[in-house]
């Protein structure tokens, strides 16, 4: 069977070596669409695909009726929302993602926004340690862990919140448990956001929470732009001047931010979570792996459309 991999930002030379690898050896073949430049080109690409991987690359209601034969999608990455589910399911294509393979990474990012902008940018200036201060995790799935693992070495008091999470599995980790959202916000200076964005979630986090949190409150975001509520996260800048927004996903209202606000905010240029060689490669092979595993048993553990 055909195996198109797209990605308009290609996986690493080690990671494509890997797939082939692992593709070779159940007798399919693959195919490479790297760095393309328009849809027509995956559009065309895609026509006689019997399975497909790609990254952030974006899967639509066109794309997926330009492709009669595909059976499969995983996408190397735990989000998800740069594929229609909806039209996948509507032509009984089967979307997985790969939980987990860039947890570490992303974990790690919460940790180095958090530190420049502890040093104020490391420009010379005096700033503050991590040590002793209040950490919330908001959402304590795969990178939540490891956040609240880094935590530990850090010296932080942490605390997490995850209605989905049984409390004995948080008191594990050796993490304090919150009963709800709003007393996370209040207990912790920086709170660190690991929610999906869905309908549950999109705009949850705005001004009731985020008014909450105590002086030179830090909100981090390495998860979704989609899950704040922009209006609200204007007001808390222009009502509390204490307070800093730290993301690897700028927001939609960048220019205001950036005209009224220097100093307490820092973006990324671009989502950076999952942007190391390690993640890179742990999610090429395990998209790989689960596509070959698909189409030989059926399995479909991690599928996230109906």
């Amino acid at each position: 069977m055909k195996i198109l991999v797209a990605t308009g930002k290609a996986f690493a030379p080690s990671a494509k070596e890997k797939i082939l690898e692992i593709t070779g050896k159940e007798g399919h073949e693959l195919v490479l669409l790297e760095n393309y430049t328009d849809d027509d080109m995956l559009k065309s690409a895609i026509i006689d695909a019997d399975a497909l991987i790609v990254r952030s690359d974006n899967v639509t209601s066109l794309l997926i009726e330009a492709a009669p034969k595909l059976k499969v999608i995983v996408r190397a990455g735990a989000g998800y929302d740069n594929i229609d589910l909806q039209a996948c399911s509507s032509k009984g294509i089967v979307v997985m993602n790969t939980p987990g393979q860039n947890s570490n990474a992303v974990a790690e990012l919460v940790f180095e926004l958090m530190l420049y902008h502890a040093r104020i940018g490391f420009g010379g200036k005096t700033g503050s340690e991590l040590r002793g201060k209040t950490l919330g995790i908001h959402a304590f799935g795969n990178v939540g862990k490891y956040v609240a693992e880094i935590s530990k070495g850090f010296g932080m008091v942490t605390y997490a919140y995850d209605p989905f999470v049984d409390d004995e599995m948080i008191f594990a980790s050796g993490i304090k448990v919150c009963r709800n959202a709003e007393e996370l916000y209040l207990k912790c200076r920086y709170i660190s956001l690991h929610l999906p964005a869905d309908n549950t979630t999109l705009k949850m986090i705005g001004y009731d929470l985020l008014s909450r949190m105590p002086t030179n409150a830090v909100l981090i975001n390495c998860a979704r732009k989609e899950i704040i509520h922009e209006e609200d996260l204007l007001r808390i800048f222009h009502d509390r001047p204490d307070f800093s927004y730290l993301s690897d996903v700028a927001p939609d209202s960048l220019p205001e931010i950036e005209d009224k606000y220097t100093g307490r905010f820092l973006f990324t240029a671009k989502k950076m979570g999952a942007q190391t060689k390690e993640a890179n490669i742990n999610a090429a092979i395990a998209a790989a792996r689960q596509i070959v595993d698909f189409l030989k048993t059926g399995n479909q553990k991690y599928r996230v459309n109906n």
